[in-house]
């Protein structure tokens, strides 16, 4: 009994519920640009990442309900409910709405939340990260700076060596397994 009573706790103190609310926002190129993002003199992003700008019939085409309700809507995803939350296998996980790059198996630890927790992004320009005050709280969103698909969230919880714990929903991204890794398994 006081695992799921753990488990709401938690869900209810990252601001969630069990039912998986979102809230509403823009998709990407609509109202501002992202932080970060006004592009210098020639063009390019100040971030050095080429944006992903796709209308929201578009996203809708391309994403599952649920990626589109977390990617687009920054819904999230019920606890312990992710196809990788629990995954061990080593690899890259990627933004499920532009295939950006964003976390490695390497950063990946286990954080007793129920979602995929990182302590690093693989590049610290891969995500951006803006301060989301929904339902009552200040929190840090991190999105994927390529297409600005809601991730999740940061905190400052989290392991050595940065001290934060980036926690995704797993709807938010694909893994992709390493290689290298697998082929040694054979």
């Amino acid at each position: 009994m006081k695992l799921p009573l753990l488990t709401l706790a938690l869900a209810l103190a990252a601001g969630v519920s069990i039912f998986g609310f979102t809230r509403n926002r823009a998709s990407a190129g609509d109202a501002k640009s992202p932080e970060g993002t006004t592009p210098t003199p020639d063009g390019t992003p100040k971030n050095g990442i080429e944006k992903v700008v796709k209308t929201d019939a578009e996203w809708r085409q391309q994403l599952d309900a649920m990626q589109y309700r977390v990617l687009r809507k920054a819904g999230t995803e019920p606890a312990f409910t992710g196809k990788t939350w629990n995954n061990h296998e080593h690899g890259v996980y990627r933004c499920a709405g532009c295939g950006l790059e964003l976390f490695s198996s390497e950063t990946k630890f286990e954080s007793g939340t129920g979602w995929p927790s990182f302590w690093a992004p693989i590049e610290p320009n891969h995500v951006e990260v803006h301060s989301d005050r929904s339902f009552g709280m200040v929190r840090n969103e991190v999105v994927c700076a390529r297409c600005g698909g809601h991730l999740g969230h940061v905190f400052d919880d989290g392991p050595k060596p940065t001290g934060l714990r980036y926690c995704m929903n797993s709807a938010a991204l694909d893994f992709v397994a390493s290689e290298k890794k697998e082929n040694e398994k054979k």
